[in-house]
């Protein structure tokens, strides 16, 4: 226990040293976002009735962001540390692949959380926000960066230099994250594009993370929590089998 403590601190650290790139910046993207869209679309009818667009719109923008840099704290970590060597350090103590996969994941959640925190204490100021269900918010609060800190680990393995891992983040990350109904509902979508948005595992994540808000969602929050815990354990599963082999970590 003592070396995962290290190692979950280790990791706390290194984000939280930089924070102004790893806490502020994120968020500043997000208040951008908001002003904007909540600018261009105001007016517009949201989803759900007696929701404004600027409520709806605050959840969604909140839970990508928190996705987005909790698979950017484990990649960045896993990659920087094996192009500089010192991922060497991290080997030598009698750590399980456990103790490796759990202190990465916790503190991608940290930084995550952190960052989802900053951007709704900002979005208060433009909008009211209620709380329907403060357990299905950190429920999927909890499982969506989890779920995508061991997506990080498992591109920081496979990617040998930077721009593999920027590849995987701007064709992967980012287009599951920007059409996973963050911006829109999926019923204001032709036929063909909401069957699609079904097979994104995003959405049901940030459909279930609305649902905490408002109470109401585009599909069951069962299906979501589902749909969501099945990619969890699955991604879990390959990051853990990775580690316990030492793909590209021993070499």
């Amino acid at each position: 226990m003592i070396g995962f403590q290290t190692l979950l601190l280790k990791e706390i650290l290194r984000f939280w040293k930089v924070g102004f790139q790893t806490v502020a910046a994120p968020v500043l993207t997000a208040i951008l976002y908001l002003l904007i869209f909540s600018h261009v679309m105001s007016g517009t009818n949201a989803a759900f009735p007696g929701v404004s667009y600027e409520q709806f719109l605050i959840p969604g923008l909140a839970m990508m962001s928190m996705l987005q840099n909790a698979f950017a704290n484990t990649s960045s970590s896993l990659i920087q540390s094996k192009i500089t060597g010192n991922i060497l350090f991290i080997l030598l103590p009698p750590l399980s692949h456990w103790n490796f996969y759990f202190a990465y994941v916790l503190a991608a959640i940290v930084r995550a959380l952190a960052v989802g925190a900053g951007v709704f204490l900002v979005g208060l100021v433009m909008a009211h926000i209620p709380v329907h269900s403060g357990a299905w918010i950190l429920i999927f609060a909890l499982l969506g960066n989890a779920m995508l800190g061991a997506m990080g680990m498992i591109a920081g393995l496979w990617a040998d230099k930077f721009d593999q891992l920027a590849a995987f983040q701007n064709f992967i990350i980012m287009p599951l994250t920007f059409l996973s109904g963050v911006f829109y509902s999926i019923h204001s979508l032709p036929a063909f594009w909401q069957v699609l948005s079904h097979l994104n595992p995003f959405f049901y994540l940030i459909d279930g993370f609305r649902y905490g808000f408002f109470g109401k969602s585009d599909v069951s929050v069962w299906l979501s929590l589902g749909v969501t815990t099945f990619a969890f354990f699955c991604l879990t599963a390959v990051t853990l089998a990775l580690l316990k082999s030492g793909y590209k970590l021993r070499q």
